[in-house]
């Protein structure tokens, strides 16, 4: 670009944001890699690494001043500032491309079948049939019917059950002559037989069919059309279509969609997004599992899923009530829709298993290790018989305490535990329906916890762990006493 085009077509911005540039400007003193100009506008989109190199360098009394300039700018707006700011960009590349570009007229183009497939994802008349198709066949029959259900079947009780898991015992055995050491590797709920045996046997193949679908998703450019498609409807809670993206991810791991609630532009909106993922959405894992053990039970999967949604919107809509702020506009750049590559969903499954392996993996280890060490000092035993009367009042075997003690490390570890409890027919339906919907809205796994307090803080963690909890068990009591009072048998 010539310094003539430069110069005839400067990059200005409002009169309000300029003087809110020039001031934060003003106030600078650090030594910044970058230009004051650059700085300022990355404050006042409140650019999170920014402020956080700014408040190193600068002192207490001018990051007080540089907030008020940036506060009575937002104040002083009725759109976000980094909107203003992207759409006078977009308006000056505009006016350069117009002194550069001849446009010659054309005459109208037909509409792609791609473009024809993307209006009707967002049409609310053919979105939601398609949205619902999209999950009949992704999550239940693919994720939930044959890879919690075939693969996981063939794995768990085939392979690892019939051959791997009794040749490693009788090796262990006669290897190791101490006892302890021998129920930390095989016992009932060792390394082996319990942390790596539900770590690849049953998790592993549940999360790769689903970050296969989402990879699929992901590639076909549907996703952003979803988000257009739910934002109304999230508005109702207080937050935009964006949400979407974290709270489908987080149908694959909830730590991981924590993570992506950056994406988010308020702290409110991070807040909510966090606190539904925390309560009503369930990871890949523990969604297999739980559409597995309800597959026989079609009316129980129905209530199931329909106490998931009920809570998910009413406790959205009380905690936007409750925590000020409106939402904010939504605006996303729709790719077009297009077959997805074969190399791209590979490639993205691949990545997130191998982030699975690295994150998750250990956590199965840490957690038998854990329970072990529960088990020699008793305080395993103690934990258990403490949540023995919470499982039996809402009408479950005593046996369930163990499943929902695993809940507290992992979710999918405590809807393993139900896995294995409904192979020994320990539960009814209506026990399974009910201690599904607990351990599903029960608090947030260990990895997930961390990670909501780094991100939220150790506060708003601890609250939405004892709502989370709160929320669970009181569900979970008035599921048993409705379906006692009308004798309803799933």
């Amino acid at each position: 670009m010539s310094s003539s085009l430069t110069d005839t077509v400067p990059l200005r911005y409002s009169p309000a944001i300029e003087q809110a540039i020039a001031e934060v400007a003003s106030l600078l003193r650090g030594s910044y890699a970058l230009s004051e100009r650059t700085l300022a506008l990355l404050l006042l989109q409140n650019d999170a690494e920014i402020w956080e190199e700014v408040c190193r360098q600068e002192t207490p009394a001018t990051l007080e001043r540089l907030r008020a300039v940036c506060e009575r700018l937002s104040a002083e707006s009725e759109t976000p500032i980094s909107w203003q700011i992207e759409q006078q960009r977009q308006q000056w590349s505009q006016q350069i491309a117009a002194r550069v570009f001849s446009h010659v007229a054309t005459p109208p183009r037909a509409h792609t079948l791609a473009e024809h497939i993307g209006r009707l994802c967002m049409n609310p008349w053919t979105g939601f049939p398609i949205l619902a198709m999209v999950l009949y066949f992704g999550l239940y029959q693919f994720v939930g019917v044959f890879g919690a259900g075939t693969v996981v079947d063939w794995l768990e009780n085939g392979l690892f059950g019939q051959y791997l898991n009794p040749m490693m015992e009788r090796l262990v055995r006669s290897v190791i002559p101490w006892g302890a050491i021998q129920e930390l590797l095989v016992g009932e709920y060792g390394i082996w037989t319990l942390g790596v045996t539900y770590a690849i046997a049953l998790i592993l193949p549940i999360v790769t069919f689903f970050f296969l679908v989402f990879a699929l998703l992901e590639d076909t450019g549907y996703l952003p059309r979803l988000a257009m498609l739910i934002d109304r409807a999230f508005k109702w809670l207080g937050l935009n279509g964006r949400a979407v993206i974290p709270i489908v991810l987080g149908f694959g791991c909830d730590t991981m969609a924590t993570v992506v609630t950056r994406i988010l532009e308020t702290r409110r909106e991070r807040i909510l997004t966090t606190f539904l993922l925390t309560l009503a959405i369930p990871c890949s894992a523990q969604l297999g599992v739980v559409l597995a053990l309800l597959a026989m039970h079609p009316k129980g999967l129905l209530i199931w899923a329909g106490v998931l949604l009920g809570v998910f919107l009413l406790i959205g809509w009380l905690a936007a009530q409750v925590l000020p702020g409106n939402p904010t506009p939504f605006y996303m750049e729709l790719p077009p829709m297009r077959l997805p590559s074969l190399s791209n969903v590979l490639l993205k499954t691949l990545a997130r298993l191998h982030w699975y392996f690295l994150e998750v993996f250990p956590l199965f280890l840490l957690a038998s290790v854990l329970i072990w060490i529960g088990q020699l000092t008793g305080l395993f035993g103690l934990a258990v018989r403490g949540m023995t009367p919470v499982v039996q009042a809402l009408g479950l075997p005593s046996e369930a305490a163990v499943a929902f003690l695993f809940g507290f490390f992992r979710r999918d570890y405590g809807a393993a535990g139900l896995y294995r409890l409904n192979e020994q027919g320990t539960l009814t339906g209506n026990q399974l329906l009910i201690a599904a919907v607990v351990l599903t809205l029960f608090v947030p796994c260990v990895a997930q916890f961390l990670v909501t307090i780094k991100e939220r803080g150790l506060r708003a963690a601890l609250v939405m762990f004892v709502l989370a909890l709160g929320i669970a068990l009181f569900m979970g009591l008035l599921l048993a006493r409705t379906l006692a009072w009308l004798g309803v048998q799933v």
